[in-house]
C-alpha cells in the first residue's frame, strides 16, 4: 500500500508528542543523542545497500555508476547555485514569524510554534521525498520506516519544549508525503525498472548525507543533492547510448 510508510509516520509522530508530554522532559540528553546516533548508523547501512545496487542489479551495465556520480555532481551545483537548502531554511523562519508573531497569547504561540517547527523538520527532509517515492512507485516502507522512527524520537524532545502543537504536524505529514507517494504511483506505470534503479541507487548517495548529519559528522546541505533525483535517469540513458555507440 502506497499510504503505509506516511500512515506509520503519522502514528510514531502522535506517539511520540504523548511521550514528549508525559516523560520528555525526564529523559537524559544523552538518551536522546544515543538514540539518535542508534539510528545514524542504521541509516549508513541502509544508504550503501541502496547504492550497492548499481553493482548487484542484474539491470545495471557497467559505467551506471559513473552516470550517477556525474548526476550527483550535475545536480547538487544545481541545487548550490538555487540556494535550495537557503532557501527552505528561509521559507521555515517566514512561516515560523508569520504563525508565532503578533497578538496571540504565550499558549497560542507555543502551539503555533510547535505546529511550525515540527512540520517543518518532519517534512522538508530527504527522507521525506525519498521515501515517498520509493514507497509510492515500489510498495516498499523501508525508508519511510527509518523516518518514522527518527521523527518519533524528535517528537518526544520537540513536544517536551513546544508542547501538544507537535501533535498537529501529523497532518502535515499526511499531506505532503501522501502526496507525494500518490503522485508516484499515478506515475509508476510510466517508469521502468531503470529509471527506478536509477533513482533509488541516487537516492542512497543523498541518504548518506542524512546519515552524517544525524551522527553529527559533517552539516550536508542535504537539500542541495535533491535535483540528482531528476537527472539520474537522465544521465544513464545517456550512458546507454554511449555504450551503443561504442559498440
Amino acid at each position: 500500500m502506497f499510504l503505509s510508510g506516511t500512515i506509520l509516520n503519522v502514528i510514531t509522530v502522535l506517539l511520540g508528542t504523548g511521550l514528549g508530554l508525559l516523560i520528555g522532559r525526564r529523559m537524559p540528553d544523552r538518551m536522546h543523542e544515543s538514540l539518535v546516533t542508534g539510528l545514524g548508523f542504521f541509516t549508513v547501512l541502509i544508504s550503501i545497500s541502496l547504492g550497492l545496487r548499481l553493482f548487484t542489479d542484474p539491470l545495471a551495465q557497467p559505467g551506471d555508476e559513473v552516470a550517477v556520480l556525474a548526476a550527483v555532481l550535475a545536480g547538487v551545483a544545481i541545487g548550490e547555485l538555487l540556494r535550495l537548502h537557503d532557501g527552505l531554511e528561509a521559507l521555515g523562519a517566514w512561516f515560523q514569524r508569520r504563525l508565532v508573531r503578533g497578538g496571540e497569547g504565550a499558549s497560542g504561540s507555543r502551539v503555533a510554534e510547535g505546529f511550525v517547527t515540527a512540520s517543518l523538520v518532519f517534512c522538508v527532509g530527504p527522507l521525506t521525498i525519498l521515501g515517498s517515492l520509493q514507497n509510492g512507485l515500489t510498495g516498499d516502507a523501508q525508508l519511510l520506516v527509518i523516518k518514522s522512527l527518527l521523527d518519533g524520537v524528535a517528537a518526544i524532545a520537540f513536544a517536551a519544549a513546544l508542547g501538544w502543537g507537535v501533535a498537529l504536524s501529523a497532518i502535515t505529514v499526511l499531506v505532503i508525503q501522501g502526496g507525494i507517494a500518490g503522485f508516484a504511483t499515478l506515475l509508476g506505470p510510466f517508469l521502468d525498472d531503470i529509471t527506478i534503479l536509477a533513482i533509488t541507487a541516487t537516492g542512497g548517495v543523498i541518504l548518506l548525507g542524512v546519515a552524517l548529519r544525524l551522527l553529527d559528522l559533517k552539516q550536508v546541505r542535504v537539500a542541495n543533492f535533491l535535483p540528482a533525483l531528476l537527472l539520474a535517469p537522465i544521465f544513464i540513458r545517456v550512458a546507454d547510448l554511449v555504450r551503443g555507440w561504442l559498440g
